[in-house]
């Protein structure tokens, strides 16, 4: 399957006290990634923006999107480096009113990387699911999933993200 492969760079306000990546600051690196893959970027110029980047933002949109949920799970510390990490992003399942948003944190490449490939298959650092539910702005209500925004995402899902069980 397809992903998106979305360079996000760490910032040393991102660092514990033992010079990993905070765990909350783990969630606003995902964020920067779904803000990346979702969003449009006025500035963005033609073939420049993210095949899945439909949704409008602003004062002005017309939908909001609000996360209903996350779940993360650390699999190894995540050490400084200067080269942006790439988090890998798929959909994990597109629901009336919501989708599940899947994430692993890779490293980067120096260098960089294509913006749409297939999983790398290299250990990740997290794994991680957020649970986003698009909101009509005027309204404040969940509201249906349009055509066109099923079928910008439905090339980028995929079975969703399987966390260890605890017994």
């Amino acid at each position: 399957m397809t992903r998106l492969h979305v360079p996000v760079p760490l910032r040393w306000s991102d660092l514990d006290a033992y010079q990993h990546v905070n765990n909350v600051a783990m969630f606003g690196l995902l964020e920067d990634a779904r803000i990346t893959a979702f969003w449009r970027h006025a500035d963005a110029a033609d073939g420049e923006e993210w095949p899945t980047a439909i949704l409008d933002t602003g004062p002005h949109a017309t939908s909001h999107t609000f996360v209903a949920g996350q779940q993360i799970e650390y699999l190894r510390p995540l050490g400084f480096t200067r080269t942006p990490v790439r988090v890998e992003m798929w959909i994990g399942a597109i629901g009336g009113a919501s989708l599940e948003v899947c994430y692993e944190v890779h490293d980067g490449a120096p260098g960089g990387f294509p913006r749409t490939a297939p999983a790398s298959g290299a250990a990740p650092y997290v794994k991680a699911v957020t649970t986003i539910v698009v909101v009509d702005a005027a309204s404040g209500k969940p509201r249906r999933v349009t055509e066109d925004e099923r079928a910008a995402w439905e090339p980028f899902l995929e079975e969703p993200v399987a966390f260890r069980r605890r017994g």
